[in-house]
């Protein structure tokens, strides 16, 4: 405005009266008398008064004291202080520079200095991280916005304290896997039984050893005569017991009378001893929708099929199948074997333990396109309950069972007998000789494949104690402490010592003087045979024993202590060396044709 006052607007650019003065970093307001003049010499550089003002009164730019311009406007030189940059004239754009009051070219004063390359490079860098930063951002919002849609997808149930209150990474792990065959999803109308809450139609009880070597996947048939014990439930805010029932089938401990997973996982360790740590339910749509997602699961049948009830048609040899005739597949009754329960589990195995393979195999764990279809098949599929109720729990559980080697997994099922109380044999009981076994070695993380042990006993330099000969059990004397802290275990032992292995030289000795957690067998060095057999009796490792230095009597007997690791009377404390005979299993890293 002050150019265009003195006749100078077409000369003088008015932002361009602000100047640098460098001595104080300050831009201080200089006015010129005309165009033409030359660039005034040295200012000083005090230009505020005293509240820093930069004008008054006819164009002077200080104040009454240290002003730096007189009134007409003629600039000021301070000695020392270094000189204000004339002004720049106004150019056209495209326009050459003006030259200087001289004739020559006016070099960099007056003139605005362009930034150096540098800064342009700098801004161009910082432009590009600021893009990087936001796709980075961009991605993990992305990233956290699927994790909670995957989240939201889990359905849980809250057990009431069925559990074991959640599995740990240092202890064995056993996952209650339930089939029911309630009538849920599209396309599943025709399946299952009408109107029906749904049963525990398919169930394993999957059992991880704590150091990772092995695992363990039991079947148990849905047609086992069983007792279902008193279960607490949930019913929204509140809680309530449903009565027990006896005698009944296995798959009436879920969704009958409201029984819900928490039931079944207590009707399990009733039968097999085993605490369950956490469950996973699946409907018929779980099959089809996983199947999908991994591409479809390799199977092989030893003839033809077409089975009218399941609409499975299969030429004989291997197959790719998923969806619906993965599902067919599974539920089969007529097409393989007998038509019976056992068969169609025997099926079931071979199916999974091909389904493990593929979901292990390189071709699934570099797709990511399939990762993400098998979570999200995976995640609204199943129902867990609450301890496992998140993606981030579902994944620390999930690497758990990763660490297990196909070739170690095998499967197997609850060794059982025709029901003998029936005349048309529907039913079926546990056999009791075959299965106690069995649970014992599930218990002692005993394989049922050939597995390299982390620890060995050979390594136990007490090893040495179970190599040797073995008393008679008539000349075997004990005398029988409870240190396990279950009420009756002493006698229970001793009923079992005498009226089934004949060790009649025993007694109860009541409770031991403290709570232990491994079972003991203390002993003289001339009852080394005696204590060999009751080992193999009892089914103690070499650890339990304790020998002494010094012979006992004729007649003194050796202290037996019964620990925490102490299962029930009869049921062996590590376990057999291998599975009964006759016990059915398969190994999930082999294929085997359905015949």
């Amino acid at each position: 405005m002050d150019a265009h006052s003195r006749g100078r607007a077409d000369d003088i650019d008015p932002a361009d009266q602000w100047v640098l003065n460098p001595q104080t970093g300050n831009y201080e307001l200089r006015l010129d008398n005309s165009a033409g003049h030359s660039a005034p010499p040295a200012q000083s550089s005090r230009t505020t008064g005293r509240r820093g003002s930069t004008g008054s009164g006819n164009g002077s730019t200080g104040s009454r004291k240290g002003s730096t311009g007189s009134r007409n406007g003629s600039p000021a030189t301070a000695p020392g202080r270094g000189t204000v940059p004339g002004q720049r004239r106004r150019r056209t754009p495209g326009a050459p520079d003006a030259p200087g009051r001289d004739g020559g070219s006016s070099p960099a004063a007056g003139r605005r200095k362009r930034k150096p390359q540098k800064s342009r490079k700098k801004k161009a860098l910082m432009w590009t991280s600021g893009v990087t930063a936001g796709l980075v951002l961009a991605l993990a919002i992305t990233a956290y916005a699927y994790y909670e849609h995957l989240n939201s997808n889990i359905s849980t149930v809250d057990i009431a304290g069925a559990g074991s209150g959640g599995f740990k990474k240092d202890q064995a792990i056993n996952i209650l896997v339930i089939g029911t065959d309630k009538r849920t999803g599209d396309g599943n109308a025709g399946y299952g039984d009408k109107n029906s809450a749904g049963h525990a139609d398919t169930t394993i009880l999957f059992h991880v050893s704590k150091d990772r070597t092995n695992a363990t996947a039991m079947s148990i048939p849905r047609d086992l005569k069983t007792d279902i014990p008193d279960c607490e439930t949930k019913t929204g805010d509140d809680t309530k017991v449903i009565p027990g029932e006896q005698d009944v089938r296995f798959n009436t401990s879920l969704g009958q009378a409201d029984r819900d997973p928490g039931c079944t996982m207590r009707t399990v360790k009733e039968i097999t001893g085993i605490t369950v740590d956490h469950f996973m339910m699946a409907d018929f749509n779980a099959v089809k929708t996983l199947t999908t997602a991994i591409g479809g699961v390799e199977v092989c049948v030893a003839k033809d099929v077409d089975d009218k009830q399941s609409k499975l048609k299969l030429s004989k040899g291997k197959h790719i199948i998923q969806g619906e005739d993965a599902l067919a597949f599974v539920r089969t009754r007529h097409a393989f074997g007998n038509e019976s329960d056992l068969d169609r589990i025997k099926t079931q195995q071979q199916f999974l333990s091909s389904m493990i393979r593929k979901m292990k195999s390189s071709e699934t764990l570099t797709s990511p396109s399939k990762m993400l279809d098998l979570a999200e098949a995976a995640t609204e599929a199943l129902t867990v309950d609450t301890g496992i109720g998140s993606i981030k729990k579902l994944q620390d559980l999930g690497s758990e069972l990763a660490k297990v080697n196909p070739k170690n997994i095998t499967f197997t099922t609850l060794p059982v007998v025709d029901n003998p109380a029936e005349t048309v044999k529907a039913t079926v009981v546990v056999d009791e000789p075959k299965a106690q076994p069995l649970f014992a070695m599930m218990q002692n993380d005993v394989s049922l494949t050939e597995v390299k042990k982390k620890e060995k006993d050979a390594k136990n330099a007490q090893a040495a104690l179970l190599k040797g000969p073995r008393a008679d059990v008539s000349e075997v004397r004990v005398d029988v402490y409870n240190g396990s802290g279950k009420t009756g275990a002493a006698q229970r032992t001793l009923d079992w010592l005498q009226n089934d292995q004949g060790i009649y030289k025993s007694s109860n000795r009541s409770n031991a003087p403290r709570e232990i957690a491994r079972t003991t067998v203390e002993f003289a060095p001339n009852q080394a045979d005696q204590a060999r057999k009751l080992a193999d009796l009892m089914g103690l490792p070499a650890t339990a024993l304790k020998q002494g230095t010094q012979d006992a009597g004729e007649t003194e007997p050796m202290k037996l202590t019964l620990g925490g690791d102490f299962k029930g009377a009869g049921v062996p404390i590590t376990g057999p060396a291998k599975a009964p005979e006759g016990v059915q299993k398969v190994v999930a890293d082999k294929q085997v044709c359905a015949e």
